[in-house]
């Protein structure tokens, strides 16, 4: 870094050093041929019979046990890093309110077991797990299986 950077140059450098991430975060996985994908909420929800669920409230979550997204699980790969120079003018909004020091709303998680999936926030969990944040703020639904369900 070059002394002092603006907010938006900031922010500009965060998104580029990010898809970089998720670009070399790719290459690397081909190499040791695993999977780089976002687990989707749907795909892991039927596999552990998620029927019931139960609202937790607001709770600080560990940003490494989100795993997964709800809806934009090809938008982001495994690490949270984005995967689409579209995503680039919401990601550098939420970047440029983080390092402003701008209180973000709660993101919204479904939680299966001890995994964690984002309904609303896949952004605001992207930056922070970029910035290297260990947890943050979100309003927890736990789905769990029916009783007796093998």
């Amino acid at each position: 870094m070059i002394g002092f950077m603006s907010v938006e140059v900031q922010a500009e450098v965060d998104f580029e050093r990010a898809r970089r991430r998720a670009f070399f975060g790719r290459v690397a996985a081909r190499l040791r041929r695993e999977c780089t994908r976002l687990l989707a909420f749907d795909e892991v929800g039927k596999g552990h019979l998620a029927h019931n669920r139960h609202r937790l409230g607001l709770r600080d979550v560990e940003v490494s046990k989100i795993v997964g997204s709800v809806g934009r699980h090809e938008a982001f790969d495994r690490a949270f890093m984005p995967m689409k120079a579209s995503l680039a003018e919401r990601w550098k909004r939420v970047d440029r309110a983080f390092h402003s020091g701008l209180d973000l709303p709660a993101v919204r998680l479904y939680k299966i077991k001890d995994s964690y999936f984002v309904l609303d926030g896949n952004h605001r969990v992207s930056v922070v797990r970029y910035q290297g944040v260990e947890t943050i703020e979100a309003d927890v639904t736990e789905f769990f299986a029916l009783y007796g369900a093998h």
